[in-house]
């Protein structure tokens, strides 16, 4: 990835946090940042972070996904 690339998507990560208003992810957001290389971030996660996180990753090597603007129209729908 170049030096562009990455900044590109530094940028696209900033714009997105700005616009969270859930104070639990930006709690988990920040416990991340705070976790700096202290270890691995995976052991700061509850139980419940870990399993919601190993269930999305079996359901993408299952296939069971939606597209992006799939997720955002099923949001304004509900």
């Amino acid at each position: 990835m170049t030096t562009a690339e990455l900044n590109k998507k530094k940028l696209a990560l900033i714009a997105w946090i700005n616009t969270l208003s859930d104070e639990r992810t930006i709690d988990f957001l920040e416990s991340i940042k705070s976790s700096g290389s202290n270890g691995d971030w995976w052991d700061e996660l509850s139980i419940s972070q870990q399993k919601s996180i190993r269930t999305g990753i079996d359901d993408i090597k299952k296939g069971d996904v939606i597209s992006r603007s799939e997720f955002w129209n099923s949001l304004k729908d509900g």
